[in-house]
């Protein structure tokens, strides 16, 4: 195969009409080229506003610049999974429930890292194959794996824009989507970037528990209900546990009230619908999880990142933010005995904060 304007142009279309029979919504392409979203990382690192993810910023520029992240790369083919399957609705009814336990939709379901890394290999396979052997293709799939900014690489091929909550918002499907990525040496033509329509809206902004939004598109992780429950090793600071309510692991009421998820679709990929009723289950079902039930009933998803360790820390605030209870009461007792000093501190709050009710 030659490789030409003319070929190029075929050959994304193709790539396109690959991706969406492999599972993917969309797919787009764009440049290597992020000056304004390495100077909006920048600006989000000194302000220490990624907290403890020392990983954000420890691979200096290769986050900003694929090239330097994987060699010879000059575009990126960016797609998009949804992920959705219950209505905005039915989350709002479990988050107003203080006794139920709040996991963010994404982590419901399979690991969705290995699946979309298997499919984007599978394209990349497929390409290698169109184009053949006497052109030696390098390609490299991501999905939240590496230093990636994902999202900016989204908006420049025209998946969706990054909204005031940092998300990515699509006008015909909302933000409950995965995102990954394709780094590929092909000069494929590139697509029109995605522009912005947030407008005057501020919702996000208002319903974030925790404030975590101090401004439009700027997040301080350091308050963010998902970090303090997925990506915070240590103890969650007493000042924000109230806030947290009966949210276990992340967080999605930016998401749950953004008006454009109107238009979200639910997803077809079975593995993507919850496993173990883990939509809805209650707290002190979950709080009675011995580590071993707590990694079988985990297998294959997100939430088993965290240990058992800070999925009780989690469940112990929420349990402390839940009414008055003697049966919770109880439930929390028996863990003052725990070996982990970090549940015991959390264990002790939530009794307090019981006991100042009563």
């Amino acid at each position: 195969m030659d490789i030409n304007s003319q070929t190029m142009a075929a050959l994304a279309s193709q790539i396109k009409q690959w991706g969406q029979e492999l599972g993917f919504q969309q797919i787009g392409i764009t440049d290597a080229d992020l000056p304004e979203a390495e100077a909006h990382l920048h600006r989000w690192l000194n302000n220490n506003f990624h907290g403890e993810m020392d990983y954000m910023q420890r691979h200096g520029l290769k986050r900003s610049r694929p090239e330097l992240l994987h060699p010879g790369t000059v575009r990126i083919i960016s797609v998009r999974m949804d992920y959705q399957t219950e209505a905005t609705a039915t989350m709002q009814q479990q988050l107003d429930d203080p006794a139920s336990a709040y996991i963010s939709r994404y982590a419901l379901g399979r690991d969705y890292h290995k699946l979309m890394r298997n499919r984007l290999q599978k394209l990349a396979d497929k390409i290698q194959a169109e184009i053949g052997s006497q052109h030696p293709e390098s390609m490299r799939a991501f999905v939240d794996s590496a230093p990636v900014l994902e999202k900016a690489l989204a908006e420049k091929a025209g998946l969706g824009w990054i909204g005031k909550h940092s998300n990515v918002i699509n006008r015909k499907a909302g933000s409950w989507f995965f995102l990954g990525e394709l780094f590929t040496n092909l000069p494929l033509p590139v697509d029109s970037p995605a522009t912005a329509h947030c407008g005057q809206c501020r919702a996000c902004l208002d319903i974030c528990p925790t404030q975590a939004i101090v401004a439009p598109y700027q997040v301080d992780a350091r308050r963010c209900v998902s970090y303090l429950t997925i990506e915070l090793h240590g103890s969650i600071p007493e000042d924000l546990r109230p806030l947290i309510g009966n949210r276990i692991y992340g967080c999605d009421d930016c998401q749950i009230i953004c008006p454009w998820n109107r238009f979200a679709k639910m997803t077809g990929e079975q593995d993507f619908h919850p496993r173990h009723r883990l939509n809805t289950r209650q707290l002190l079902e979950v709080f009675a999880w011995t580590e071993t039930e707590f990694l079988a009933k985990t297998e294959g998803s997100a939430i088993r990142r965290i240990g058992h360790q800070r999925w009780l820390r989690n469940i112990a605030v929420a349990l402390g933010n839940a009414p008055p209870s003697a049966i919770i009461i109880e439930a929390l007792k028996p863990m003052l005995d725990h070996d982990s000093d970090m549940v015991r501190e959390h264990v002790r709050w939530a009794l307090a904060q019981h006991s100042s009710a009563a």
